[in-house]
């Protein structure tokens, strides 16, 4: 009925606003441009070569691309059989949040060969899916996944190898804010298509989080809260005011801590001039002292031996 049109054409509207809302941020972070160089397998997702020589690519096939990766991601149950890598450093922060959020098992820095076939290593997993940054700097576990029959997902450039790549993403894995981009969307893309994202429910972490951070910045980042947070020690700004005007204390008066008048020697009102047995602080009763019986010794069964000495050897002249 005219429900049911209207319904799916609001949804469709929508759909349409969010994939416009996702190019314009692949187009923001240079998801979009390629390299010098064109591999002869990613002609298809290139729209056209600039005046410099750089490839553009068609950002409406990676948005299909990346749908198709977070059904394939998707399709599996157990998101611990996911792995996701990453060699180079402006993707590993990126790879981390990723499986935070998703729940799968992140693999950031340099792989170990025969993680996936050397059965015998500690960290020997067996994998069903892999998504990975780079396939030229991943070349190893690309390699491993083609012997373990493993899923590979890739971000590929436009002069990346995709041997052994079964789903390639085309996009600009050399920047950091492209990478981050790219993990972004595909993370909320599956978690959309697991129904923990809804409109309803909207995701609510920054693409910033997806971000490589330099080490500079961090430290930037730091050293700047601590001059916002201020000094630790910041009790001593009062220490000058109140030395100049201390607080005024009473003197100590001898003749109260005495219980006379030194001066005249008369003993002060109010003040006992002899200790009282019988007064005893209110609450509490004055308890009799306990009484000690005489203990015998051999009543315990302890006999005390009688003290023996040699009467020729040494002090027995003392």
């Amino acid at each position: 009925g005219e429900g049911g049109r209207s319904s799916s054409s609001r949804g469709v509207a929508m759909a349409l606003s969010q994939k416009e809302a996702d190019i314009q941020m692949m187009l923001a972070a240079s998801c979009h441009l390629g390299t010098k160089n064109c591999d002869y397998q990613m002609e298809r997702y290139v729209w056209r070569r600039r005046q410099d020589g750089i490839y553009v690519i068609n950002l409406a096939k990676t948005w299909e691309k990346l749908m198709l990766a977070a059904r394939v991601l998707v399709a599996i149950e157990n998101p611990q059989d996911v792995v996701v890598q990453s060699a180079r450093p402006y993707g590993q922060r990126a790879v981390l949040k990723f499986a935070q959020y998703t729940g799968c098992r992140a693999m950031s820095g340099r792989h170990t060969p025969g993680t996936y076939t050397n059965q015998e290593q500690e960290k020997f997993m067996e994998p069903r899916a892999m998504l990975l940054t780079d396939p030229r700097t991943d070349l190893q576990p690309v390699n491993e996944a083609q012997y373990m029959n493993i899923v590979t997902v890739a971000f590929c450039d436009t002069d990346s190898p995709l041997k052994g790549v079964d789903v390639a993403i085309p996009a600009n894995n050399k920047g950091k804010h492209s990478i981050g981009v790219m993990y972004y969307l595909l993370c909320r893309m599956v978690l959309q298509m697991r129904g923990t994202v809804t409109p309803e429910r909207p995701w609510d972490v920054m693409v910033d989080m997806f971000f490589y951070r330099e080490p500079e910045e961090i430290e930037e980042e730091e050293e700047g809260q601590k001059a916002f947070s201020g000094p630790q020690d910041q009790g001593f700004a009062a220490a000058p005011a109140a030395i100049a005007a201390p607080a005024m204390v009473p003197d100590w008066d001898e003749g109260a801590a005495l219980g006379y008048d030194p001066a005249t020697g008369a003993p002060l009102a109010g003040v006992p001039t002899e200790w009282q047995p019988g007064a005893v602080p209110q609450g509490f009763e004055a308890a009799a002292p306990p009484t000690m019986a005489p203990v015998d010794p051999s009543a315990q069964g302890y006999v005390m031996p009688p003290q023996q000495m040699d009467p020729t050897g040494f002090g027995a002249q003392y």
